[in-house]
């Protein structure tokens, strides 16, 4: 059969770095292909090559084809937005550039609503998974006959990601080629007919998916199928397997101690945090609400965290999860309610935080690249953290810097370079490492183990249960929480609906949909 899409040979060096090396892929009408490996494996170089995209500078062999139009879906949605343009005006200039009229049906085939008040929205007025349902409906309004979608589930609950993967194979089976780049097996294991793995630029494993999971013979894909995340009801790893020594073993980075906790910090543990316990909060929600332009998003929001722990908050896409977030940091003025960290109120506004109580709340985004300044290397942006918020010289704040980016796998090589030169999963872990650097009270990760592959996921992961810092953790992937919460909150259209210790929460069996939406 005459593939859609075929890359031969692919051979891509810039300076001194080999990104990809004799890469070959074919991608037959309808067919799902899926291209499998570590952050900075080459996934996204292969990806773009088809579109005829190179990094600047770069030297390049081989060749890159496409039989007729492409579409492709960025990892990154909300960098791939234009922030002040509403979402009508968007999807109608691509549906002119197109000929296409039927804005409605695009919107409804990724699961999004077509009426009057969702397109005169701005993209920041979305949740992260609806930003990414947003730029797949933009895709099929060109009518393409391949699709490339990079981590086109990132961020979503577990029933849009369903509905999302319907939907590709859905695509397939019109005789769309898809080409999905994953780092969730599980999505791959029901969507993709055939598997490509690549590790540092090579293609170490093909073949049809079932075979590939059943008996992969490349000791990368074995790892890769070992690391995914176990079922919700598995034990939580406190530190058991994998964290700094894990990221050190797949990416040359030396083993170091887990950070020191702030001053007073207690150190988490199995339980915290549970029914009963008189220790006094870190964070305390009251009465919380916040709104968008009138529309009512979190309503009479409670909860308390103690100090060390992990609160996990999940719910569906647009439950309040990120709104909930830029509350606790400052981003978003809440309408009501009280926030108190240690028994102090805590301001609004981050303009009002002062030095002090930005470092003691720190926010990691759930798209890392939109965090970052396109134009200044990672390491000068991270010292920065060390700098304003810790006080320290620009020696001592860059030393910091590299030394805490090495022990989350990223050496100085990588760290060097601007963002563009990153790959999703190294853009996290640098967001990651800028909070840490600012020696937080409160930890506020929103999915950032999304674009990660499974080995670092499950490494960080770990890192998370090993920090001696109280963590807000927002999660679609029950195994996440599963694995390093010790408590949970479900949220259903911006209020709680229930919040307890999490091996109650996660492991109840009345909590299906339609009662308190874990998914």
């Amino acid at each position: 059969m005459t593939p859609v899409a075929e890359v031969t040979a692919l051979s891509v060096t810039a300076g001194d770095r080999a990104l990809l090396a004799e890469v070959g892929l074919r991608i037959a009408a309808g067919e799902v292909v899926a291209l499998v490996g570590g952050s900075g494996s080459g996934k996204t170089t292969t990806a773009l090559a088809l579109f005829g995209e190179f990094p600047a500078g770069a030297a390049v062999r081989g060749s890159a084809r496409v039989a007729g139009r492409a579409a492709f879906v960025p990892q990154h949605p909300a960098a791939a937005l234009d922030p002040v343009r509403r979402i009508g005006s968007a999807l109608r200039e691509i549906a002119a550039h197109h000929g296409t009229a039927d804005l409605a049906a695009a919107l409804r085939r990724a699961h999004l609503p077509a009426d009057r008040a969702f397109l005169r929205r701005f993209p920041h007025q979305l949740s992260g998974g609806q930003q990414q349902r947003l730029l797949i409906a933009m895709a099929l309004l060109g009518d393409p006959v391949l699709v490339v979608a990079d981590e086109p589930t990132t961020g979503q609950d577990p029933v849009t990601r369903a509905g999302i993967v319907a939907e590709l194979r859905a695509l397939r089976d019109a005789g769309i080629a898809v080409l999905v780049l994953c780092h969730d097996l599980d999505v791959v294991r029901s969507l993709a007919d055939r598997v490509v793995v690549l590790d540092r630029g090579r293609v170490v494993e093909e073949g049809p998916v079932g075979a590939m999971f059943a008996a992969p013979a490349a000791e990368y894909t074995r790892a890769l199928v070992a690391a995914a995340p176990a079922a919700p009801a598995a034990p939580r790893n406190r530190g058991g397997g994998g964290g700094i020594e894990g990221i050190a073993k797949h990416s040359g980075a030396r083993e170091r101690d887990p950070l020191p906790p702030p001053a007073g910090e207690l150190r988490g543990a199995p339980g915290a945090g549970t029914a009963g316990s008189t220790r006094a909060a870190r964070l305390e929600v009251a009465g919380l609400a916040a709104g968008h332009h009138g529309d009512v998003v979190l309503a009479d929001v409670t909860l308390t965290v103690e100090p060390g722990t992990c609160l996990g908050i999940v719910g569906r896409s647009g439950s309040g999860k990120t709104t909930l977030a830029r509350c606790l940091a400052g981003l978003h003025v809440p309408a009501a309610g009280e926030l108190r960290l240690d028994g102090t109120p805590l301001p609004r506004t981050l303009a009002a935080r002062g030095r002090t109580g930005i470092a003691d709340v720190q926010y990691v985004f759930q798209d890392a690249a939109g965090s970052f300044d396109q134009h200044r290397p990672i390491l000068e942006q991270i010292a920065r953290t060390a700098i304003r918020l810790r006080g320290l010289r620009t020696n001592a704040a860059r030393a910091a810097a590299a030394e805490l980016l090495e022990r989350l796998g990223l050496p100085a090589a990588t760290t060097a370079r601007r963002p563009a030169h990153l790959s999703g999963g190294e853009l996290q872990r640098s967001a990651l490492a800028r909070a840490l650097l600012a020696r937080p009270r409160l930890l506020i990760a929103d999915e950032i183990t999304t674009a990660l592959d499974t080995v670092t996921r499950a490494a960080i992961l770990d890192l998370l249960a090993e920090l001696e810092i109280t963590r807000v953790v927002i999660a679609h992937d029950l195994a996440v929480l599963a694995r390093i919460a010790d408590t949970v909150a479900v949220l259903h259209d911006g209020r709680v609906v229930d919040h307890g210790p999490a091996a109650t929460i996660l492991g109840a069996t009345g909590h299906a949909p339609s009662s308190a939406p874990l998914v």
